[in-house]
């Protein structure tokens, strides 16, 4: 009982920091079509589902967080992005706000396709710290704020389900190095700073297979 309460207090304490959800977003996803055609889909899929590991599932994603990660690899004069990325600043340079938003509409509208583990051995230390943490750690269970079913909440925390294990193990690899921070409150990289190589990859196995 000592330590489900202890692992609670660690849940808690990581979900009472998403205090800044992301704004709803507004647009027309139909209108986001061509920009889709031309910009997107070499990358992503035509439906947001990528067939690269390297690049994110956009399909299924809220459009909160899509249209957040738009704007923060948006390079303002003579600053950093919040989100370094070469290829994506390039892509978004001269994206308008409505741009961002039909575009991050358009790809929450469509079906996510269901992924698949492929390590049995790091799925089951991936589904042991996915789901209860780990307590030595005082590392939260990533399903406190990503839900048991990777579907997330929708304006606080992404959608991880099915997402691409080589992608989810760059993204915590890269909050670890401090490479990547553009986290709420450094939630992710005070998780992820704790977890070696063999949990990330364990961890990413797990949700590549999540639906």
């Amino acid at each position: 009982m000592h330590v489900r309460l202890i692992a609670a207090a660690l849940a808690s304490a990581f979900i009472s920091i998403a205090a800044n959800a992301q704004v709803a977003v507004k647009g027309d996803p139909a209108k986001a079509q061509q920009l889709v055609t031309q910009v997107c889909a070499a990358c992503h899929g035509a439906d947001g589902n990528s067939a690269i590991p390297a690049n994110p599932v956009l399909a299924g994603q809220h459009a909160e967080y899509t249209f957040k990660q738009l704007n923060n690899f948006k390079a303002e004069a003579g600053k950093t992005p919040e989100r370094p990325s070469p290829v994506m600043t390039a892509m978004v340079a001269n994206l308008s706000r409505d741009d961002m938003a039909n575009a991050a509409l358009y790809f929450g509208g469509q079906e996510a396709k269901p992924g698949a583990a492929r390590n049995p051995e790091l799925v089951k230390l991936g589904q042991t710290i996915y789901r209860g943490g780990i307590l030595g750690k005082s590392i939260a269970a990533c399903a406190s704020c990503h839900g048991p079913n990777g579907a997330g909440i929708p304006a606080q925390f992404p959608r991880v389900a099915g997402q691409h294990a080589q992608y989810t193990s760059d993204q915590l690899k890269a909050f670890r190095a401090g490479t990547r921070g553009n986290d709420a409150n450094r939630m992710m990289r005070a998780v992820a700073g704790k977890l070696n190589d063999r949990e990330i990859d364990a961890v990413a196995q797990y949700i590549q297979g999540l639906r």
